[in-house]
């Protein structure tokens, strides 16, 4: 028998928390992908959507999320939404309460982002939001966030917006050149941070 994505993510050790493996089992990665790579859909490596972006490997997203601990009733920031997979997910992850705003600055990703997650009902329900532009200074509007998670490579620091639009004891999970970073908000002045080197994402787009 074929195994699927989800038990090779279980095998793995990427997968573990009930609620990320149910979230992971009904948000489905073939309903965020372009029909060409659809084929593609339970491989384990990063695939394109277009306009040199791509939907990322599932085992780091499965890695990613483990580490963030969503909560129910989180209100998530979501930077680089791309196809609107790892949102879904957010939102699965967060319940009927989840409020995600998900950023995406190329406006075509952004629409097709909207249709994915909609065939979840997620964006008629409130659920996730998707905004056109650069979160580089985060969402004061929405802020302050219990989780923030970023999909795409930042060349430096995690912003300073990011840190302060963190409630305190929130995290965000984020890439920093070629490693991911877990900071956990412990006051408004300092961060438990833990580093995980060895990952790449496609670069992080300011304005």
């Amino acid at each position: 028998m074929k195994t699927g994505l989800v038990e090779k993510l279980i095998q793995q050790g990427r997968l573990n928390t009930p609620s990320a493996i149910s979230a992971f089992k009904r948000i489905k990665r073939i309903d965020f992908l372009p029909f060409k790579e659809r084929i593609f859909a339970d491989q384990d490596f990063a695939l394109p959507i277009g306009f040199h972006q791509t939907i990322s490997q599932p085992s780091v997203v499965a890695f990613m999320l483990e580490e963030l601990e969503v909560k129910e009733g989180d209100k998530i920031l979501d930077v680089g939404a791309g196809s609107g997979w790892t949102a879904a997910i957010l939102a699965e992850l967060a319940g009927k309460k989840a409020k995600v705003i998900a950023f995406e600055i190329v406006p075509e990703l952004a629409e097709f982002a909207r249709k994915n997650v909609e065939k979840y009902g997620f964006i008629r329900e409130g659920r996730v939001e998707v905004v056109i532009g650069s979160a580089e200074n985060g969402c004061e509007k929405e802020a302050p966030f219990d989780r923030i998670l970023c999909s795409a490579s930042l060349a430096d620091d995690i912003p300073l917006p990011w840190k302060k639009q963190l409630k305190i004891g929130g995290k965000i999970v984020a890439s920093v050149r070629s490693s991911i970073l877990v900071l956990e908000k412990k006051d408004e002045k300092s961060f438990k941070e833990k580093e995980f080197p060895g990952f790449s994402f496609v670069p992080f787009i300011k304005k």
